[in-house]
Formats: C-alpha cells, structure tokens, sequence
C-alpha cells in the first residue's frame, strides 16, 4: 500500500519561542507511523539569520524537512520606541511577497501552519490552494483571551491595566488588567493594533494548535475546545519542548560545576535569550542571592535600562562582559557556592540535572515548559509579553510558583529575593503537580528524565 504523504509549510515568525516549539512539532509529525510528513520551514527575517536559527533548524531530519531564510526586510521607517509585537507583525506581512514566491517552489504544499502574528500569510492560501492553520506557542489562558479581544475591545473604553475588576476568561483564573500581555496595556500604540489585528482573523483558520496539555491547562482547554459557531477546533499538542543535547554542552562549565553540588541543592536562574534586568535590578538580583545562602548557578545579560526585552532580536551583548557589571566583590565572595555564567548556558541539561533543585524564571512559556517536563519547582518573575499572565495561572491558578513582590519603585528588593529563594516547600505543593506533569509528559514520549519529588526548600 502507498504511504500517504502530506507537505506542510511552517512559517514562524521572529522569536525563538516560536521557532523552537514549531521545529518540535515538526519532529513530532516525522516520527508518526500513520501518515508520512514532510516540511518546508520558511523564515522571514530582519537580518542574517543567527547561529540559535540554524542549529534548532539543523536539528530536523534530513530528507523529510528543509529550510530557507527569507531576504531580510527593513524596518528604518519606524520609529525607535516602536514595540516587539510591531517589529514582529512588520517582519511577516513585508515578507509577503517573497513569502509567495518561496511557496510557488515548494510544488507539492498542502498546509500552512503560521504562529500567533502570523495570519496574513492566509491571503496566500486561496491563492495558491493551502489549508490554513495557526500554532500557538504558548498557553491555551493566552489563546482564549485572543478569542476574547474583539469583544473586550468594543466593551472597554479605559486602558485595560484601569480596569477595576478583573477579566475573566472561560476556564481560567481571573485576570487583572494590568497582568494582560504588554501589548495591549496602550490602546493607541500600533503593537495593540497589530495584536487585535490578528486575533480578529483566528477564525480564518481550519485549525488551531497550542503548546499546552489537558493536565496542565484542564479547565481553559475544556472551553476552547467547545463548539462555538465560526470558531475553530483547538487542539492541545504539548508540550513541545526542545529535545536532544546542546552541542558542547557535556563539556561545558555549567555542567561541570552541577556535578559537583549536593542534589537538589542549586537555584538555576535565568530569564531567556530576550529578557533583560535593568543595571538596578541585576544589582538587587546579586545582593539577593548572596544574602539567601543558597547555592545558585546565573545565566546573567548586560543589563538594558530602556526594554526587558532587549536582546529579543539580538542576542549579543556588545563589547561589555556582562560580569563587569555585577556588584563589586560580587563573584569572589560567592564562588563557592556559586556561578555566574554570561549570556548563555543548556537550559535542558541543567533543568534535568539531579543538583538543581529551582528555577527563577521570567516565565517565557518554553522555559515553563521545561521545567514543568522535568519537574523543577518555579519563581516566577515575568518581564514582557504574556510572561505575567504566566505568572498569575502558575501562582494562583495552579499554585506551583512563587512570585517575589516588587518595591513602588518597581525593583524587587535584595531582601525579597532572599526571602522568597528560602520559602518552605508547602508553599508551592510541588510534588503533587511534579507528579502530574511526569505523567502526562510520558504520556506524550518526551523522553526526558524527571524528578517529581524535588524541594522547593532547597538544600544549602
């Protein structure tokens, strides 16, 4: 009998957030043995494409996918203020043409699965006859307040962060205004345009998948998989998270160091490829782990007092060393029971090595992700997009973080920090959820070691 055979083209757009999970979703279609898939990542561009673009694309099967860059667009009309959502929407919709072009070739294409500000691709679907579909690289609490923006947005006169109640969201915790994605937050700025824009054509879709899973999101999944006329289906296919070894990684610092700590005994902090504390913060950051006691391993970036986003489109941190700009002494008085690594270190290895024992996040939902699959408990600490309305589902819908609480200055004071990396484990009832999140990602055959029974109280 003749395998059946389906080419999909996948077109993300700027993000490793993105990227990631959508290249996970194609190694998941691969392994399939009742259909055969293959792909054509499409990627459109602002710039040269970045070694973390090439090496989680490289990571796909020959022969089943193949991959190509776009020709950078330019984004010198606008203006410097101009938000991420808005460089991202840009990036897509002046692809376009190119974007057509790149899927003439590909002959044989029969789906188009965009991410969430990606939906003006659909107008090339009627034209060239493709199945439109949107992944949803985060979480299903996230899409349903997308399917809901229209509305609000012809109900609410005020910015939503003035909203004296909460917005509710069917299946989720409420939801105060001011913890909604930062895009919104400035009805007038064209990152909100550019988010209502693509909500209102979600329902364009044949189909929607979300980077979640019913044991994670139960309640918020149940309604949106709820027939509703001139809705799409929604389909929960997480969580996809990045598999395999970073290249160099077995040899690398980080790991070395592990080896050597007591197990569960370590706080591994870090805030993502786009996250970025200001000058201040890092300062209150460093005094507040040395004064914990606890061991800890730092993946620390140049501060940026302007955006908590700024290496989002770039992750290169210039000619400063990121440790030049630690406090004074900083490293000598802590290099026993810690390490401070610049910029970069394998996220995957050190969540699912045996010393780390927590993880303070910005709460990129790829990291959550992460964790949640190796059972690592979280200190959320979100920054931009929709990392704080991760925060509220883990912290008080879920109740499987902690969230340290910011100064009227906006900083999180040394003290807190301290505090909340010391807080009892009965706080967070990690175990109950680590065991729910082991059985579901064997479920799913992520194939990763877990460890349901760490300890939010970490040893010293």
């Amino acid at each position: 009998m003749e395998e059946s055979q389906t080419h999909i083209v996948i077109v993300p757009t700027p993000g490793m957030g993105h990227l990631i999970p959508l290249v996970e979703l194609a190694k998941r279609l691969i392994n399939l043995r009742t259909h055969r898939f293959t792909f054509s990542f499409i990627i459109p561009t602002q710039g040269p494409a970045t070694e973390a673009q090439r090496a989680a694309v490289g990571s796909l099967p020959s022969g089943r996918a193949e991959c190509s860059f776009l020709p950078p667009v330019s984004m010198d009309d606008l203006p410097p203020d101009a938000k991420i959502e808005t460089k991202i929407a840009l990036t897509l919709a002046r692809s376009l043409p190119a974007l057509r072009a790149a899927i003439r070739a590909v002959a044989r294409a029969r789906i188009l699965i965009v991410d969430l500000f990606g939906t003006d691709a659909f107008e090339l679907c009627l034209e060239l006859g493709l199945r439109p579909y949107i992944f949803y690289p985060t979480t299903a609490m996230c899409l349903s307040f997308f399917f809901q923006l229209p509305q609000l947005d012809s109900q609410v006169s005020c910015e939503f962060r003035e909203l004296g109640e909460p917005v509710e969201l069917p299946g989720c915790v409420p939801v105060q205004g001011k913890d909604l994605l930062d895009p919104v937050q400035e009805r007038t700025n064209d990152a909100y345009k550019w988010v209502l824009h693509h909500a209102k054509r979600y329902r364009l879709a044949e189909g929607i998948l979300v980077n979640s899973f019913t044991e994670l999101e139960k309640e918020a999944i149940e309604a949106l998989k709820r027939p509703e006329p001139g809705k799409p289906p929604v389909y929960p296919v997480g969580p996809l998270v990045q598999a395999g070894l970073s290249e160099g990684a077995e040899r690398c610092e980080s790991l070395e160091w592990l080896d050597e700590q007591p197990s569960g005994s370590v706080l591994y902090v870090s805030f993502g490829s786009g996250g970025t504390l200001s000058h201040d913060q890092l300062i209150e950051l460093a005094h507040g782990l040395e004064m914990s006691g606890l061991r800890f391993l730092w993946v620390v970036r140049s501060p940026n007092d302007k955006a908590a986003n700024a290496t989002y489109f770039n992750t290169s941190q210039g000619a400063m060393n990121p440790l030049d700009y630690l406090p004074k002494g900083f490293l000598e008085r802590t290099k026993r029971r810690g390490l401070v690594v610049p910029t970069w270190a394998p996220q995957i290895r050190i969540l699912s090595h045996e010393s780390t024992g927590g993880f303070l996040t910005h709460c990129g939902w790829n990291s959550i992700l992460e964790a949640v699959v190796h059972g690592v408990p979280l200190i959320a600490w979100p920054l931009y997009a929709e990392q704080k309305m991760n925060a509220a589902m883990l912290t008080e819908g879920l109740k499987v973080a902690i969230r340290p609480t910011a100064l009227e200055t906006g900083l999180v004071g040394r003290g807190d920090i301290a505090t909340v990396n010391s807080r009892p484990n009965g706080t967070v009832g990690i175990k109950r959820v680590g065991n729910m999140f082991r059985r579901t990602a064997e479920a799913v055959g992520t194939g990763f070691r877990r460890n349901p029974d760490r300890k939010m109280c970490m040893r010293r």
